[in-house]
């Protein structure tokens, strides 16, 4: 990157691999690094950090440490893990987001009240220390594999009890958080496997994603994969409903 900065470089841009990974002989070049040569080239250095987790999730990077470690302005979602209404968010020294904001294309893209609103509300729940209560997307990372089997197996329970022909079980996987966000975090949990005497995987996957209340699963193995971490507490009667009416 030392090599490439001409006369004409005005900028150094570093872009976190938010929804993918490179693995084997890669390196990366750390924030407090190209701060350095941002600070003797006279450039503004600007990270995109991608899914914003504010509270810090394995591996990815938070906003705030970017920021002390060098960065002059950092850009990451306001929904994905920060868990807000869909949104993109800049921050970092202010004379840089005043020229943001001055800019016309500001006008073209920047968000309405409805936004405002409620990135407003979730901030403040981050602000109270009440996120992991009361964010969903927080909430469903945060519960414990011993919680989502305990829910799985009274679900099971209440499935078997309505003579439908589907055959439930429970077996040991991981979630997947998905949405663009932490590819390489797969939290412990408790999976319900369905399978159906006279129907295939795919069927079983299109009917429930066809039902009144849209059901999204995934297939592995030939197996359809219901994880309760993805379902807030108070739906199970949702998918149970839908899972009755395949038969």
């Amino acid at each position: 990157m030392k090599k490439a900065c001409s006369e004409n470089t005005r900028m150094i841009l570093r872009v976190h691999p938010s929804n993918y990974r490179i693995v084997g002989f890669t390196a990366s070049p750390s924030i407090a690094s190209l701060a350095e040569l941002a600070e003797k080239k006279a450039l503004v250095l600007f990270e995109d950090i991608g899914s914003g987790a504010l509270l810090g999730l394995g591996d990815e990077p938070v906003p705030a440490k970017s920021l002390a470690d060098g960065a002059h302005i950092v850009a990451f979602s306001g929904d994905k893990l920060l868990g807000g209404p869909q949104s993109g968010i800049i921050a970092g020294r202010r004379d840089l987001i005043e020229a943001i904001r001055m800019h016309p294309l500001y006008r073209v893209l920047r968000v309405g009240k409805l936004i405002y609103a409620g990135l407003g509300a979730t901030l403040e729940s981050f602000a109270r220390g009440t996120a992991e209560s009361e964010i969903p997307v927080l909430k469903m990372i945060g519960q414990s594999s011993d919680q989502i089997e305990l829910r799985a197996s009274k679900f099971v329970d209440t499935v078997r009890s309505t003579g439908c022909k589907i055959q439930l079980k429970i077996i040991g996987g991981n979630s997947v958080i998905g949405g663009g966000s932490a590819p390489d975090i797969h939290p412990v949990t408790a999976l319900i496997t369905l399978d159906h005497p006279e129907m295939s995987a795919d069927a079983i996957e299109r009917a429930l994603r066809r039902s009144s209340t849209p059901i999204i699963t995934r297939i592995e193995d030939d197996k359809v994969l219901i994880d309760l971490r993805t379902v807030t507490v108070g739906d199970e009667e949702l998918l149970l409903r839908a899972i009755a009416d395949i038969g």
